[in-house]
């Protein structure tokens, strides 16, 4: 009987603290199940239990890390259809304003009613091009776009981009500058969505350069990639601002911005950073007290 009554005395007390430990485990286990998903087991064994206890802790804190991916993705989709509705609601009710004098013949004389319809269809083209871009990045972000992709010489297509920029920029008292070496870069792109990637940065620069100014545009084989970059002078921003910048719908201050310049979606550049993703490459900002130079870089373009 002594020894009976010894090694239950025993057992109980080696016993007592797996008992606490696993009760422990059930009331963390019941406080994640009742949506608790900041609580995490308190139990620092290097044992058996403490593994489960770390499995707990860790699903935990992957429940609440979908959970706040789940949030985010909901807020993301209300802030798609806020900006689409403010930035497609702004060009109609001016075309509409337009539209109704011009139907009610409220004009002074024939100069009036031409400046009425020039401007109701630069509104009009403004809401296209907030209707193209709002469509590409959809398309771009939604996974479905393939690549049409071809061997090209990067540094002729560039060229010719140029060429067909440099009236414009010279329309805002700007220069542009080459700078790359005289020989073929070849890669393989998707020509139409690269243009328009290259494109978007030609014109971030030109809207967001200092007036006059210049605009320097490079091109260089760096080991098994390629870097192409823009860069332009600017009203300096805060590192808050940088990593927005790439940012769907995010605007700059308007106080940066050319006034001659019409506001845009806040979407090329997220557009372009989409775009050279999608080529296995990435964008990227370096700015230093308002030299700005963005870039492209992708190691597989070759």
């Amino acid at each position: 009987m002594f020894l009976t009554l010894s090694f239950l005395f025993f057992f109980f007390l080696s016993t007592r603290s797996i008992v606490r430990d696993l009760r422990t485990l059930a009331e963390g286990l019941m406080s994640i199940a009742r949506g608790n998903l900041d609580y995490r087991v308190p139990l620092p064994r290097q044992d058996e239990l403490g593994n489960v206890a770390r499995s707990i802790n860790y699903m935990a804190e992957q429940l609440q890390s979908m959970m706040e991916k789940e949030r985010r993705i909901e807020m993301s989709k209300m802030e798609l259809i806020t900006h689409v509705s403010h930035d497609l609601r702004t060009p109609l009710t001016s075309i509409i304003g337009y539209l109704n004098l011009l139907r009610h013949d409220d004009y002074v004389d024939l100069e009036e009613h031409k400046r009425y319809i020039e401007n109701a269809y630069n509104k009009t083209q403004r809401l296209k091009k907030l209707i193209d871009d709002l469509f590409e990045y959809t398309r771009l972000t939604s996974g479905s776009v393939n690549l049409s992709l071809q061997t090209v010489d990067l540094s002729s297509l560039l060229e010719q981009m140029i060429v067909e920029f440099e009236p414009v920029a010279q329309a805002h008292a700007l220069t542009v500058k080459r700078v790359w070496e005289p020989k073929q870069v070849m890669a393989r792109v998707d020509v139409e969505k690269f243009v328009r990637a290259i494109d978007n940065l030609l014109m971030n620069a030109l809207k967001f350069s200092l007036k006059p100014g210049e605009i320097t545009v490079r091109l260089m084989e760096n080991g098994d990639g390629i870097t192409l970059s823009v860069e332009n002078e600017g009203n300096p921003i805060t590192p808050e601002q940088e990593r927005q910048l790439f940012e769907r719908f995010y605007k700059a201050d308007p106080s940066r911005s050319d006034k001659d310049m019409p506001p845009g979606a806040g979407l090329g550049l997220s557009i372009t950073k989409n775009i050279v993703e999608l080529h296995g490459g990435r964008t990227g900002l370096v700015h230093r007290s308002g030299h700005f130079t963005f870039f492209i870089e992708s190691p597989c373009l070759k």
